[in-house]
């Protein structure tokens, strides 16, 4: 499946916040990273060209960074460098806190985004923008050492 037809299967209720994540994502993420289809999810991957030992769990597949998905209690945002990053993960903690209202639903690999009316799409820009595609490398490098 196609990065648009995975858009255009979604409810006119997911739609166009799907497509604003993916506008944002694509407006900050910095150069390298190419958008894909992986797991059922749109993903922003490195490709082979840039780093040809792909994933550990499949090396077929290139190495994910951050991913979207439509689910059913909400959206997911994963994003593989704010676990590899304590002090990104810090600061999403606050950026998010000032942000939004409620709590940060937040798991080993997702954010959780249950509310669609207070999506922090700011937030999640800088987010997307704050790993370049080497410092990405270098930190799951160091995971997998």
């Amino acid at each position: 499946m196609s990065v648009e037809a995975y858009i255009a299967s979604l409810s006119d209720e997911r739609r166009p916040i799907v497509e604003r994540l993916r506008e944002t994502i694509i407006n900050a993420l910095p150069p390298g990273f190419v958008e894909t289809m992986q797991y059922g999810m749109i993903s922003y991957v490195v490709p082979h060209t840039l780093y040809p030992g792909g994933y550990h769990v499949d090396p077929s597949l290139p190495l994910p960074f951050l991913s979207i998905a439509s689910q059913k209690y909400g959206i997911g945002l994963y994003h593989m460098g704010l676990y590899a990053s304590p002090e990104l993960m810090e600061w999403f903690r606050q950026a998010y806190s000032e942000a939004v209202p409620t709590k940060l639903d937040i798991g080993k690999s997702c954010i959780r985004l249950k509310n669609l009316n207070t999506i922090p799409f700011d937030v999640i820009g800088a987010l997307a923008s704050k790993m370049s595609v080497q410092d990405w490398i270098d930190r799951y490098e160091r995971s997998r050492a």
